[in-house]
């Protein structure tokens, strides 16, 4: 009879487990495919292909990733710029960051190898999409007197890098409790072969390149 009555006891808590197990599943967002990911496979492989004339949608490139890399020079004096920074590139990003280190010694800046002066973040699948979804239509719209970025920074291997002078054109930012103004560069990693191939990706998915 104890036994019974002890069971008793441990079937509500048992409820209790199942039924904060179904919440906490419940509270987790749903995940939704991202829009950039959708028009990459509905309308710019298609675009792609008769453009080109590849012979099979393998050979059309694709993003690979999104490299966002923010200097802080300051952090050979003041380390704690760099946590400053690292902060501010995983609330733009949404994802957490890591920290760059100097791969050799220069003494007129009084670095050494090792030393601490950078943040980085690597993006992929989902969160590197949602990403470039705010950047090119939130982020580079709040740029003063915006007139689209140049077309003259390619590698000559299909990859692309951009500039930005202000993390505050990232409304996450906020402007009132920021220490300094910090600028990053963005890069766009991609599969296509030539410059050109890369050029018309980015720009099928709306990258705002500046009218020749």
């Amino acid at each position: 009879m104890a036994k019974k009555a002890e069971n008793k006891q441990q079937e509500p808590k048992k409820v209790e487990k199942v039924e904060k197990k179904q919440a906490s599943e419940a509270a987790k967002p749903v995940k939704v495919p991202s829009m950039y990911l959708e028009k990459y496979k509905t309308e710019i492989i298609p675009k792609m292909l008769e453009q080109f004339k590849y012979k099979s949608v393998m050979e059309v490139p694709k993003l690979q990733k999104i490299v966002v890399n923010m200097g802080v020079g300051e952090a050979v004096q003041d380390s704690k710029s760099l946590e400053v920074a690292v902060t501010e590139l995983e609330t733009i990003t949404g994802q957490k960051a890591s920290v760059i280190t100097s791969k050799k010694s220069i003494s007129n800046f009084k670095l050494r190898e090792g030393m601490k002066i950078g943040t980085k973040v690597t993006l992929r699948g989902d969160i590197m999409y949602e990403f470039l979804q705010r950047l090119i239509s939130v982020a580079l719209p709040r740029v003063r007197d915006f007139r689209g970025i140049s077309d003259k920074s390619f590698d000559g291997r299909g990859n692309y890098t951009m500039g930005i002078k202000e993390q505050i054109i990232f409304p996450e930012i906020n402007v009132d409790k920021i220490s300094k103004v910090r600028g990053m560069d963005v890069s766009f990693v991609t599969s296509a072969k030539t410059d050109k191939e890369a050029y018309e990706l980015l720009l099928a998915f709306g990258v705002p390149f500046r009218k020749k």
